[in-house]
């Protein structure tokens, strides 16, 4: 009687184990395919970023050059010159 719970408890230990490796098996699966996922979405989000910072350069370059126009012209105005010698002021 013994002899039988003793191999009953040991196919028991073995079939946990087992059901424990492939519980493991899916895990690390789920941890990789999470670890991709997230490499993915830090990526798309650097070139978000990269593209939004080109874009405020862009707008910052644009509205550099606006100012130097209007300023050219008010100095035009009020030197009672044309904004091409005003300019070169």
């Amino acid at each position: 009687m013994r002899k039988i719970v003793l191999v009953a408890a040991a196919v028991g230990a073995l079939s946990l184990a087992a059901c424990s490796e492939g519980t493991q098996d899916a895990a690390g699966d789920t941890a990789d395919s999470a670890m991709a996922d997230a490499e993915a979405n830090m990526e798309a989000a650097g070139e978000a970023i990269d593209d939004a910072a080109a874009e405020a350069g862009s707008a910052i370059d644009s509205a550099g050059e606006a100012t130097d126009q209007a300023a050219t012209e008010v100095e035009a105005d009020v030197q009672n010159e044309t904004t091409t010698e005003a300019a070169v002021d």
